[in-house]
C-alpha cells in the first residue's frame, strides 16, 4: 500500500499533488516579484527540471491574488504561426484577447504602414490594458520554440523588453507582469551573446537536495530515513535531477522485482529506465563536433577542467556539466558512464556526411537563386512553369502568370547609380514576395516569385484564376508605390515621383499538347500594353483570360 497514489513523472506535477517539491526561496521570490508593477521574471533550466510545474503554481497564485492571468504555451502554436513576425504577433494578441474574454479588435488597431510591433504595442496600450482593471500576469512557456525562428525571436523578445522598460514611466504598462520560461539547450543553434534576456530577474532551477530526495522517497513508500546510503547512491548517479529522481523512484515502487542496485547498474545502458531521456540528450549534441570534443575532454579529465567559456555554457545549459568559476565537471555519474561508452568516431563520420549533404544542398540552392534579390532565377522559373503546366493539365485547373517590370528602371539606374538600383530591385522584390507568400491571402504558399529579367519579375500561381491574379497584381502595384522610392530630380516627365511597376496577367487551363510559352507570351503582351499606356497599371491578357469573371 502506497502512502499516496503513484504518479507517472512524464507530465507536469498537478496542482495539489504531494509530489511537487518546493525549492526555497524560488517560489516565494516569484510570488513577491509578481506584485511589482511592470516586472519581468525569466525562468530557465534544461528540459525536465520542473519549469512547467512551477508555472502552474505561479498562475494559481496570481489567480488567488485576483490578478488576470494569461498562459501561453508556444509548443501548442501551429508551425504556420511562425511564418512571419506579423502572423505571430496577431496570433499572440488574439490569444491574449480570448483569455481575457475581450472582444477582438485586431482589425481596428492593426496598421501595416506602421508595422506589426508598433501595432501590437498600441493594441495593448490603447485597448487591452485600459479595459482590464486588475494587473495582468502574462506567462509564456516554452519560449525556446521561438528560437527556432531567430528573426521572430529577436523582434518579439525585444518587444517584451520594451514593454518592461516602458512600465518605468508609463502607468498603463505597470499593469503587465511578464513571466518567461525557456529551455536553455536551444542556445546550441543561437548566438547567445545576442540574447535579449538581460532584464528583470533570472530564476535558475536547482537540483533536488539530499533531504528533498529523501522526502520524495518517503512519498513513494520507500523508508530511506535509516538507509541513507541509498539516497546518496541515487543522488551520486543522478545528481538530484528532478525528473530522473522521480522516474527512478516510480520504477522502484511500480516494479518490486527491480531493486536499487539493479536500477543503478542498468542506468547508463540502453535497457535502463533512463534510456529515452539519454537518447534525446545524445541527439542534441551528436551533430555538433565542438560540443562532443568538449564533453569527451571533461569525461577524460575526471576532475575540474577549463573549457572555452561559450562551449562550457552550452554544456551547462543542457545540464551535462556543472560550472565552478571557469572550471567544469560532469554533472553526474549517469552522464559520465553513458557518454563515455559512446563511439564518437561514428558520430564524427555522420557529422561529416551531414555537412557534405548540407553543402551539396547549398550549392543546388545557389544554382537556382538570384544573387541580388535571393528569389529563384529564370532557370528555375522555366523548370517550375513546365512542371506545373504538365501537372495541371492532368487536373484541368487554371494556371496564372504575372509579369512585373519596374518602370523606367534603366533611367533610374543611370541617374542614381548601381548601388541605388540594386537597392530598388531588392525592395521591389521583397514587396512582391511578401504579398505572394502572405498567409492571410488565398493565393499564399502556392506559387513562386522569380527574377525573370534585369528589371522584371514573374509570379506563377498554380490553381488560381485570372481574377485572383489580377487582385494580387493590383495589390503589389499599390504597395510598390507605397514604399516611396523617389526618382532623381534630374530627369523629368515620369508619370509618378516614385518608382512604380507595370504588370501583365495571363491565365489559362494548360493542355498537354500546348507549350507553357503561350502563357508567357500572353502575359508579356499584357505587360507591354501596360507600359504603352503610361505604365503603373495592370492589364490582363485578352487572349487567355480564363476565370476573370468568375471571382
Amino acid at each position: 500500500m502506497f502512502p499516496v497514489p503513484l504518479e507517472l513523472p512524464n507530465e507536469p506535477v498537478a496542482l495539489g499533488s504531494p509530489f511537487y517539491i518546493e525549492r526555497p526561496p524560488i517560489e516565494q521570490l516569484i510570488y513577491q516579484e509578481i506584485s511589482n508593477p511592470g516586472c519581468m521574471i525569466r525562468i530557465k533550466a534544461p528540459r525536465k527540471m520542473g519549469k512547467t510545474s512551477l508555472l502552474l503554481r505561479v498562475v494559481d497564485y496570481a489567480k488567488r491574488q485576483k490578478y488576470n492571468t494569461i498562459y501561453l504555451d508556444l509548443q501548442q502554436a501551429e508551425e504556420e504561426t511562425f511564418a512571419g513576425l506579423d502572423k505571430f504577433l496577431r496570433w499572440f494578441c488574439a490569444n491574449v484577447t480570448r483569455q481575457l474574454k475581450l472582444t477582438s479588435m485586431l482589425e481596428e488597431y492593426w496598421d501595416e504602414d506602421i508595422g506589426s510591433k508598433v501595432s501590437c504595442t498600441i493594441y495593448f496600450e490603447d485597448y487591452i490594458l485600459p479595459n482590464i482593471d486588475n494587473p495582468i500576469v502574462l506567462v509564456l512557456n516554452e519560449v525556446n520554440r521561438l528560437f527556432e525562428h531567430p528573426e521572430i525571436a529577436k523582434d518579439f523578445l525585444s518587444l517584451l523588453r520594451s514593454w518592461h522598460e516602458e512600465a518605468k514611466h508609463n502607468d498603463i504598462f505597470q499593469k503587465l507582469r511578464l513571466v518567461i520560461s525557456h529551455s536553455t539547450e536551444i542556445y546550441i543553434t543561437l548566438n547567445i551573446n545576442q540574447s535579449p534576456f538581460n532584464v528583470g530577474i533570472a530564476i535558475q532551477l536547482p537540483e533536488f537536495t539530499t533531504e528533498q530526495i529523501q522526502h520524495l522517497a518517503q512519498l513513494h513508500g520507500l523508508d530511506w530515513t535509516v538507509e541513507t546510503t541509498k539516497v546518496q547512491s541515487l543522488q551520486k548517479m543522478l545528481g538530484g535531477h528532478p525528473y530522473l529522481v522521480r522516474l527512478a523512484l516510480y520504477n522502484l515502487v511500480k516494479y518490486p522485482q527491480l531493486n536499487l542496485d539493479q536500477l543503478l547498474q542498468e542506468a547508463p545502458t540502453i535497457t535502463g529506465v533512463f534510456s529515452d531521456y539519454l537518447r534525446n540528450l545524445l541527439a542534441n549534441i551528436q551533430n555538433n563536433q565542438a560540443l562532443i570534443t568538449a564533453l569527451k575532454k571533461v569525461i577524460a579529465h575526471g576532475d575540474d577542467v577549463e573549457l572555452e567559456h561559450i562551449i562550457a555554457y552550452k554544456l551547462e545549459s543542457m545540464g551535462l556539466v556543472k560550472l565552478k568559476g571557469n572550471k567544469c565537471r560532469i554533472s553526474c555519474d549517469l552522464y559520465d558512464q553513458y557518454f563515455a561508452s559512446q563511439n564518437w568516431d561514428d558520430f564524427y563520420l555522420q557529422d561529416k556526411l551531414v555537412q557534405l549533404q548540407q553543402e551539396n544542398l547549398k550549392l543546388q540552392q545557389l544554382a537556382i537563386t538570384d544573387d541580388l534579390t535571393k528569389l529563384v532565377n529564370r532557370r528555375y522559373f522555366d523548370k517550375y512553369l513546365e512542371e506545373n503546366w504538365q501537372a495541371l493539365a492532368d487536373e484541368t485547373v487554371p494556371l496564372s502568370l504575372i509579369l512585373c517590370e519596374i518602370d523606367y528602371f534603366r533611367t533610374y539606374n543611370e541617374s542614381q547609380g548601381k548601388e541605388a538600383g540594386n537597392y530598388c530591385l531588392q525592395q521591389v522584390s521583397r514587396v512582391i514576395e511578401n504579398w505572394v507568400k502572405r498567409p492571410s491571402f488565398i493565393y499564399s504558399r502556392l506559387g513562386i516569385v522569380a527574377r525573370y529579367d534585369y528589371q522584371q519579375f514573374a509570379i506563377v500561381l498554380p490553381r488560381r484564376n485570372a481574377f485572383i491574379a489580377f487582385k494580387l497584381a493590383e495589390r503589389i502595384r499599390k504597395e510598390v508605390k507605397k514604399i516611396g522610392i523617389l526618382h532623381s530630380s534630374t530627369y523629368g516627365g515620369f508619370p509618378a515621383k516614385v518608382i512604380t511597376i507595370s504588370l501583365g496577367v495571363a491565365c489559362t487551363i494548360p493542355q498537354q499538347q500546348d507549350s507553357p510559352n503561350i502563357l508567357v507570351n500572353a502575359a508579356n503582351q499584357a505587360l507591354n500594353q501596360s507600359k504603352r499606356n503610361e505604365s503603373d497599371r495592370t492589364y490582363v491578357s485578352s487572349n487567355l483570360n480564363y476565370g476573370l469573371g468568375n471571382g
